[in-house]
């Protein structure tokens, strides 16, 4: 029998508002970018970045440089920037131990994702990654956590679990596909979703829940 563990990746794995804010100031001196097109990119960018957002970015205020050469140098810049703590690398490492599959579900375009994961080091530690970017589907759809399963070599009809700190998203598609869930405490809860299954206040409290499945 499988043990199937998705993982949300920003905020979640990997902290990707510092990351966000390095790649950002980095960028910006890069191109002697003014401050008002700096704060443009922190308020567009906080929640998620794709290609789309830097030909906006080039459009308003008439930058030189091609679309595809900001988003690429923001790519860089954030592997450079993202980190995964050593503790949350080593209690992956342990689930892969105890015969755990692991995956990562993530809303994203599919080559910063993948550059994240590549960079941190986790990259290594999975079995499979869905981007919502490579399908144009996003969390809470339950066609991407069958994806994430699948590519996993598994299927979501044996059960499994995700975790992470989106409410709707993680939680809320994670009850839509069946698996039971773990939120990382931080954002408003909504009215209308139900509880998730653990609520925890840092992803390695959530790797010793699945660790402690494993001993039941």
């Amino acid at each position: 029998m499988h043990r199937l563990a998705l993982f949300d990746l920003d905020g979640t794995l990997a902290d990707r508002q510092s990351a966000l804010s390095d790649a950002v100031t980095g960028l910006c001196r890069s191109h002697a970018l003014a401050p008002d097109t700096e704060q443009w990119l922190r308020t567009e960018l906080v929640d998620r970045a794709n290609a789309a957002d830097f030909a906006r970015l080039r459009a308003v205020f008439d930058l030189e440089a091609s679309a595809a050469q900001l988003w690429q140098e923001y790519v860089s810049l954030m592997a450079a920037a993202v980190t995964c703590r050593p503790e949350v690398l080593e209690g992956l490492a342990r689930l892969r131990a105890a015969a755990w599959t692991i995956g990562v579900i993530t809303n994203g375009a599919g080559d910063i994702q993948r550059a994240k994961l590549a960079a941190t080091g986790l990259a290594e530690l999975v079995d499979g990654v869905a981007v919502s970017g490579d399908l144009e589907i996003r969390k809470p759809d339950r066609r991407l956590f069958e994806l994430a399963a699948a590519r996993c070599g598994v299927s979501l009809t044996d059960g499994g679990w995700i975790v992470g700190d989106n409410p709707a998203g993680d939680i809320g598609g994670g009850h839509t596909a069946g698996l039971r869930t773990i939120w990382l405490r931080g954002r408003p809860w909504p009215d209308d979703l139900p509880a998730a299954h653990h609520v925890v206040d840092d992803v390695t409290g959530a790797i010793a829940i699945l660790l402690s499945e494993t001993l039941e």
